[in-house]
């Protein structure tokens, strides 16, 4: 069994062996969730590509098109066409 101890102001280690099962990186977060019968299990946190959507828009940006953005991308690069 892996364990950890818990510090006075209530952190702990996650184990290297866990770490690396769950594919956790510093910065990584996660849940502890309680289920209906007392127990406890730890998950990553993943955030689903849809809570995205409309993180980057301004207001008053008109959108662009798919062409234009591939023109940016090249003239940026420098291969414009």
């Amino acid at each position: 069994m892996t364990e950890s101890t818990i510090t006075t102001k209530g952190q702990c280690v996650v184990p290297k062996k866990i770490r690396d099962y769950m594919h956790l990186n510093p910065g990584d977060k996660v849940d502890f969730v309680i289920r209906e019968d007392g127990e406890v299990f730890v998950r990553p946190v993943v955030l689903d590509v849809r809570e995205l959507k409309g993180l980057i828009k301004k207001t008053g940006r008109k959108p662009i098109s798919l062409k234009e953005m591939e023109k940016a991308v090249r003239k940026r690069a420098g291969k414009s066409k």
